[in-house]
């Protein structure tokens, strides 16, 4: 069967290549020829670095790691809506029902941002990369299930056209595409990613129906407000209302062994997260008066929200992270640190990753300056000493 699909595709080949009658789709021809079967170039000329890691085995791994949140999801869901409504689901009613929910998510991020990535690939005449393989199942993942289609797909147009291609594509992003997907409805519609309603599917539609004593706020929202937030062990669990795929820390954390394992994420930047946050926290605890939500125990907040999805996936990003070693520490234990200080003092947008990511994504080009440059001064000071 192999062999008679790569017959095909030699076959109609000249078809789409320069000069054919659709040439002009060689680069949609390439992507899916790519994705059917190793690519056929070799590097040619002088001895070059060769191994077997490249974009789509890297995107893959990727896909592996964020699995366990992902599945976790789609059964907590199910798990979510259940309870709201007082229903005497199974474990697999739950995650047939999540599937259920989740699917169109995946489809249209997947629709639309592929389709602009296959477009302006067309259009520049350049090979399409894998990149949104990854950001198309990510996008979803951190959205609320209530999100309305049509609101996830102006979020992930406008991630990837404003995120993405408009500096020219993968690899050369400033920003997380996903985050900045997440920020494009925290700010043009707010009513869509804050609230309670929003976390269980059925809630806006259906809130006379709800259990008496349910509530659908997640930690963060209870804790901020001064309310009886779910335990450290539930949050570390995960089913609790959030985000699809940020609820559970230990789904997170078996994502994170497969990065670290593959090479692909730095541990540097998930420990120096966690030392941040925990900096931040620790310190709040100590000056604090009791009771107040700065006393909040600092612990809760690595696994509350989006802190540790963020940490794991978001701010390990290869393209818009810190790629000094030195760079990785600061750019990590900043990205920890101001969560926290959001979290405490920033009452409009209590979260508070979305944006420490963001904002020291713009950072890290700045960082990694000021951990270059004394090197280079004292390789430049050696060589002007070496003249004389």
């Amino acid at each position: 069967m192999a062999n008679g699909i790569l017959k095909l595709i030699d076959k109609m080949k000249p078809t789409f290549s320069k000069g054919g009658k659709f040439g002009w789709l060689g680069s949609t021809f390439e992507a899916f020829e790519t994705f059917a079967a190793v690519p056929a170039t070799v590097t040619k000329g002088r001895t070059q670095v060769r191994d077997c890691v490249d974009l789509k085995r890297v995107m893959i791994a990727v896909i592996v790691a964020l699995l366990p949140p992902f599945l976790f999801g789609m059964w907590n869901t199910g798990e979510q809506h259940s309870l709201a409504f007082g229903l005497e689901w199974g474990f697999w009613m739950k995650v047939w029902f999540g599937f259920y929910k989740i699917l169109p998510l995946i489809l249209v991020s997947y629709i639309v941002g592929l389709g602009i990535e296959f477009a302006v690939a067309q259009v520049r005449g350049h090979e399409v990369n894998e990149g949104f393989l990854v950001s198309g199942f990510t996008i979803p993942m951190i959205m609320p299930i209530d999100v309305p289609l049509w609101i996830l797909a102006l979020a992930t147009a406008f991630a990837v056209v404003f995120g993405k291609e408009i500096f020219g594509g993968t690899g050369m992003n400033i920003w997380n595409p996903a985050l900045l997907a997440r920020a494009f409805v925290f700010f043009a519609y707010p009513s869509m990613i804050t609230g309670d309603s929003i976390w269980i599917e059925g809630m806006t539609n259906h809130a006379d129906a709800l259990v008496d004593g349910f509530s659908g706020a997640t930690p963060l929202a209870l804790a901020a407000d001064g309310m009886q937030a779910p335990s450290f062990l539930q949050m570390f669990i995960g089913n609790i209302p959030g985000s699809i795929g940020e609820t559970s820390t230990i789904a997170i954390l078996l994502g994170a062994i497969v990065l670290i394992w593959t090479g692909v994420a730095s541990w540097k930047i998930i420990v120096s997260c966690v030392a941040g946050a925990a900096f931040v926290g620790l310190l709040a605890n100590g000056l604090a008066e009791p009771g107040t939500y700065a006393a909040y125990p600092w612990y809760n907040h690595l696994v509350m929200g989006g802190f540790a999805f963020g940490a794991v996936y978001m701010a390990t990003d290869p393209v818009s992270s810190s790629q000094t070693e030195v760079g990785k520490w600061i750019y990590g234990f900043l990205i920890g640190a101001l969560c926290v200080v959001l979290r405490l003092f920033n009452g409009g947008y209590r979260e508070g990753m979305m944006l420490a990511i963001l904002f020291m994504n713009t950072m890290a080009p700045l960082i990694d300056w000021c951990v270059l440059r004394p090197s280079i001064r004292r390789r430049e000071k050696r060589a002007v000493a070496a003249k004389k």
